[in-house]
């Protein structure tokens, strides 16, 4: 990946989900580095008001939005809150997900239920507001945080899996839909990166089996897959990276 300049973004408008922690942190704060507005979407408002005096001590602008895109209304919400107060929106970084592993047999299904809500129906309704701003002004960016589970499964991560899968399958639709209206579509699928998304796994055999899994390796850091996703949205106008797909160099 090539390091692009600081302020190839002044003048546009980013909204990024789950940024109050991990990859949705790093990624406000490298579009914020490149001059974009960002608007910072998560339900930890404490976080996410820290996150914003970072952006803005820097000379960024950023807007916390507190709010959960588990609830059906809250996308519409987002959406809106971001253009009143930022004036536009050209990238949406649907990056808020839950990663609750374990077996199928004796699983607790409002699990499977939750991570749908969140991975899968959360970013397209978020995806579904944002396109008649991006359709409107000709142009935009969404970009889908999937994962390297969906491209593949093992052994308690079906449920998991299977809300990545459909990550990859609308965003491959939906960018043969968006493309001559100039809106780009990017799913990025990082492996195993250092964030606190193993805090949600509740099987605790699974948790301590993916935890040593871990330990023989050196994971991403979230760093790592925002500036994957500032390579994609900086690149020219007539280039639509479809995906990136990131692993540690000793993940198998």
């Amino acid at each position: 990946m090539t390091q692009q300049s600081a302020g190839h973004l002044t003048g546009k408008v980013a909204l990024v989900t789950g940024a109050s922690s991990g990859i949705g942190a790093a990624t406000a704060l490298a579009l914020a580095e490149q001059g974009a507005a960002v608007a910072l979407v998560a339900r930890r408002q404490d976080r996410l008001d820290t996150l914003a005096q970072q952006i803005t001590a820097a000379g960024g602008q950023a807007e916390v939005i507190a709010l959960d895109l588990a609830d059906p209304a809250q996308a519409e919400v987002a959406v809106q809150r971001t253009l009143e107060t930022l004036g536009g929106l050209d990238i949406v970084v649907n990056n808020a997900g839950l990663m609750l592993l374990g077996p199928v047999g004796g699983a607790d299904v409002s699990d499977w239920q939750r991570m749908m809500d969140l991975n899968v129906l959360a970013l397209m309704r978020l995806t579904h507001a944002a396109l008649p701003s991006m359709k409107q002004q000709k142009g935009g960016h969404i970009v889908n945080i999937s994962s390297v589970s969906g491209r593949g499964a093992s052994p308690t991560s079906a449920g998991y899996s299977a809300t990545k899968w459909a990550v990859g399958g609308f965003s491959e639709g939906l960018r043969q839909e968006v493309r001559l209206d100039n809106i780009r579509v990017t799913v990025i699928e990082p492996g195993v990166v250092a964030t606190e998304l193993t805090d949600h796994i509740t099987h605790e055999a699974t948790k301590t089996t993916y935890e040593s899994r871990i330990a023989t390796m050196t994971p991403l850091e979230a760093e790592d897959i925002a500036a994957a996703v500032v390579y994609a949205v900086t690149q020219p106008l007539r280039v639509n990276v479809n995906e990136i797909l990131i692993r540690p160099l000793d993940q198998g």
